[in-house]
């Protein structure tokens, strides 16, 4: 049983290596039997099903379940903002004349930015436990244990953010 675990696991990831290498395609292996949809069965007995994913249609608040970061998500414009933090934010516009580093924003079809703002994104209670997403429109966060990533699904532009680093895509 152990040693189809590990055949599994290691199939699984030698297919995503693959997938990784090749842009996303996918190599046919020759004498290779089992599909990607087999292995993701077998990989989902072994570490569990795929993280829950909760749609919403208003503006929602939550928060990273340590605490650090606190993010709004709506259809319009997701918004992370983070207490502490190991970094620095890029230098402060000359026209911003209110708070600037504590947060990262992304509308739909643009490039994720640092906010200029005098509120915050913090103030709900509800978690998004590590694991889970949430989705608003085309954009959706997830939590994962070392960042909250909010990304455009449709473009692929989004942000990363926790204590030890940012990162905009």
């Amino acid at each position: 049983m152990v040693l189809r675990a590990r055949a599994a696991v290691a199939g699984l990831a030698a297919v995503l290596a693959l997938v990784a290498c090749n842009g996303g395609g996918i190599v046919p292996q020759s004498g290779s039997t089992r599909s990607i949809a087999e292995h993701t069965k077998q990989s989902e007995k072994l570490i569990g099903p795929a993280p829950t994913n909760r749609e919403v249609a208003e503006l929602t608040g939550f928060v990273s379940p340590s605490g650090n970061i606190g993010c709004m998500i709506a259809a319009d414009q997701s918004r992370c903002d983070i207490i502490d933090r190991d970094w620095a934010p890029p230098a402060k516009p000359a026209d911003c004349e209110l708070d600037f580093g504590q947060g990262i924003s992304l509308a739909p079809g643009t490039q994720a930015h640092f906010v200029c703002a005098g509120d915050t994104a913090f103030g709900a209670d509800e978690v998004l436990p590590y694991g889970e997403s949430i989705s608003a429109g085309v954009l959706r966060c997830e939590s994962v244990q070392s960042w909250i990533t909010c990304r455009d699904v449709r473009t692929g532009h989004g942000l990363s953010i926790s204590r030890e680093a940012y990162r905009l895509f």
